[in-house]
């Protein structure tokens, strides 16, 4: 990268003059904004001497990003965009993210890096910036064919970084930056990747090896494992102890749900401490596959697993701690992304809690469906009513309003997800956007007075059905135009696979590239 000294002012995309540290201040800027480029520079003053820093262009839990204006060698100015790290961030997974971005960025809609300053415990990662539109802000106006281009570019974004065996864990919009103008994509942000058993990229592999490996869990019958699992620990299995639940454990994690569970593991006993008890293989605890738990459970240590990832884009198998988690992880929040799009709704699951997540996923996906995936991987779930699997079609043509709701607002959720008891595990915690119950009897017209009951059948349900209607026919229109009147079968097919809740029996991405609904590409 040629890069030539700046000159100490220049202006910003807000229209405010800005500085290099080195210049004069001549018109206000965010007071908040002046200390953090102050900071930064004071931090890593290699930068001042190649990069104007005009602003924050976001910022998250592990790192700040930032705008810098470079001056090339050949007169060019050069935007690029200025990630910097927090200081507490591993060093290994710091060089981990500028491996995946040096390894396999650039090409195949994947960012890459230009450069990297450190100083001390300071480190900035420089790569080019690419001005993008959220979804957030333009979901209403996307066609379908936007769309269908955007989830394509994302899987070859997908495959492409699964092919040297790295699993970004953190697919979600935010992290897929899209230019509806020039039709550009990007995935960025790899502080959260990991590696599969082969990847290519060496330290991730150093990061994979610092996870704990599982340990059986007596009359569980290895279900802490995504994979079945030989024979070879009847040995450690037969001889294991009962741990009583840490100090600094958080209180919170002690409150079970009595209607879904996922069974925690019980440390294994070493050769060299006297076992307190010891327990058969095939027993199992007396609350197993119950809607209640008991005390050997309660006295078990909270299992451990990969939980890394933005909540409402999680899998199954991220929500139920399956310690052995692959690339599949992606796709599923891919589905996620495309579901979402198709709706219309963004973001379309929401919740505080991983059992209330599992609940809306059980909502779309059916609870008998979610019940049987979750064996096939290991867990144990149980839930104290039937949800009934959603046609994905019926469920996003009524959401985007081309289909009648039996409510006046169309709910992101079927009403199942209320009755069912694991979203009463915490009774404060409901999904924010489920709707509220209605309690008010009484309807006022148009000029602010309260009608008698029975002129609420009469009038407002009148006046209520004839907006409505009109609405929804001007959405129609609208929709119509942008093509989501003739959305094909392959799209809800690819959603249906995409969103598989076996991780096993769930698409790739590069076989998600394959299927008729891009034939054309």
């Amino acid at each position: 990268m040629e890069l030539s000294p700046l000159c100490t002012e220049g202006i910003s995309t807000d229209g405010c003059v800005v500085k290099s540290v080195r210049g004069h201040r001549k018109s206000k800027v965010p007071r908040d904004l002046e200390i953090d480029i102050e900071f930064l520079y004071k931090a890593v003053p290699q930068l001042a001497k190649v990069f104007r820093i005009i602003d924050k262009i976001g910022e998250g839990t592990f790192s700040s990003v930032y705008l810098g204006e470079a001056q090339m060698r050949d007169g060019r100015r050069e935007m690029f965009a200025l990630k910097h790290l927090i200081p507490t961030s591993h060093p290994t997974r710091i060089a981990a993210e500028l491996q995946c971005l040096t390894v396999a960025g650039g090409r195949e809609n994947v960012m890459g890096v230009t450069y990297c300053f450190r100083k001390e415990d300071h480190v900035v990662i420089v790569m080019p910036y690419m001005e993008h539109q959220a979804i957030v802000d333009i979901i209403g106006s996307l066609s379908f064919e936007e769309v269908r281009l955007y989830i394509y570019h994302l899987l070859k974004a997908l495959r492409h970084i699964h092919q040297f065996g790295i699993i970004h864990r953190d697919i979600k919009p935010n992290n897929f930056l899209y230019n509806r103008s020039s039709k550009m994509y990007a995935l960025v942000d790899f502080g959260l990747a990991q590696g599969t058993e082969e990847t290519q990229i060496e330290l991730l592999k150093d990061l994979t090896g610092l996870r704990k490996v599982p340990r059986p869990v007596f009359g569980e019958r290895n279900l802490n494992s995504c994979t079945p699992a030989p024979s070879t620990t009847k040995q450690v299995a037969a001889k294991t102890e009962l741990v009583k639940p840490s100090k600094t454990e958080d209180p919170a994690t002690r409150r079970y749900s009595s209607a879904s569970r996922s069974l925690l593991p019980v440390r294994a006993q070493s050769s060299s401490q006297k076992p307190q008890r010891t327990v058969q293989q095939s027993l199992t605890c007396n609350c197993y596959l119950t809607d209640r738990v008991c005390n050997v459970c309660m006295s078990r240590k909270q299992q451990v697993a990969p939980r890394a990832g933005t909540p409402g884009f999680r899998a199954p198998e991220v929500l139920t701690k399956c310690p052995n988690q692959g690339t599949a992880i992606d796709v599923w929040s891919a589905g996620v992304i495309l579901l979402s799009l198709l709706s219309g709704r963004y973001p379309f699951f929401k919740a505080s809690d991983d059992l209330i997540a599992l609940t809306q996923i059980m909502t779309i996906r059916g609870s008998r469906e979610t019940i049987q995936a979750a064996k096939a991987f290991g867990k144990a779930v149980v839930c104290s009513r039937e949800l009934p699997r959603q046609d994905l079609r019926t469920l996003c043509e009524t959401l985007r309003g081309r289909r009648p709701s039996p409510d006046d607002e169309v709910p992101p959720f079927p009403e199942a997800s209320k009755d069912s008891t694991v979203t009463h595990r915490h009774k404060d915690n409901t999904p924010t956007h489920c709707p509220s119950e209605r309690t008010s009897k009484q309807h006022i017209n148009g000029a602010g007075q309260t009608l008698p009951n029975h002129q609420e059948h009469s009038e407002s349900s009148e006046t209520t059905r004839y907006v409505k209607q009109s609405s929804v026919t001007s959405r129609k229109v609208e929709e119509d135009e942008r093509g989501w009147d003739k959305v094909p079968d392959e799209a809800y097919d690819l959603l249906d696979q995409l969103l598989d809740l076996n991780p096993a029996t769930r698409i790739t991405a590069a076989q998600a590239l394959q299927h008729p609904l891009f034939t054309d590409l």
